[in-house]
């Protein structure tokens, strides 16, 4: 069954890291969280895809929850905020709209990959709170980014941030910061989610071994 395992998160894998690729060529795509959590998370998956068929080291667990909650954030932003993208300036892979499978493929594999695959009982009560460390360094980095080059893109017209709900150009700073701490409390929500699932399932994976 391992290899029924392991050939799922490669898969999974490849999904990320195909999907990212466009950004090799638009270097400023690598500013949208999408684009990290899917490059990151297919180098995860990569490696527990391997330990799974050659039966070795899996990715710790602190990384494998985090990985998971950025792209279930990812998905849920997606559906919940995001617009919908426009196939006539969208980037494709294989003829697929890359935000689709970043933004619904993806977190839907992630998803049954922790649910049915993974040891649980492994996840620390501190790991969903170091989990949040990201968000702050990522907005920080958006900001100032936006600062000194105003002009870079990745947006249209050359908008160098990435989404409009921290876009200061286009909301006011107040609303910037209610954005903010309601995306740092959508963390905090979901790592407690994750965090509690990984208590109450068994031990043991669900599938496989």
């Amino acid at each position: 069954m391992r290899y029924v395992v392991g050939l799922w998160r490669l898969a999974t894998a490849f999904v990320c890291l195909a999907s990212v690729s466009v950004a090799w060529h638009a270097v400023n795509y690598w500013v949208f969280f999408t684009f990290q959590t899917g490059l990151l998370l297919g180098f995860v998956m990569l490696w527990a895809g391997a330990a799974s068929l050659l039966d070795g080291r899996q990715p710790p667990a602190w990384l494998k929850g985090c990985v998971t909650l950025f792209i279930i954030v990812t998905g849920l932003v997606a559906w919940l905020i995001l617009p919908p993208d426009d196939p006539a300036t969208a980037k494709y892979v294989f003829g697929i709209m890359t935000n689709i499978l970043l933004h619904r493929v993806a977190p839907i594999m992630a998803v049954i990959d922790f649910l049915l695959f993974d040891k649980h009982r492994r996840i620390g009560w501190t790991y969903p709170l170091t989990w949040l460390l990201y968000f702050p360094v990522y907005l920080a980095f958006v900001l100032i980014r936006g600062w000194l080059w105003p002009h870079s893109g990745p947006r249209a017209g050359g908008d160098p941030y990435p989404y409009g709900f921290i876009d200061p150009t286009q909301i006011s700073w107040e609303q910037l910061a209610i954005n903010c701490v309601g995306m740092l409390a959508g963390f905090a929500i979901l790592g407690l989610v994750i965090f509690l699932i990984d208590r109450i399932l068994p031990a043991k994976p669900l599938v496989g071994r």
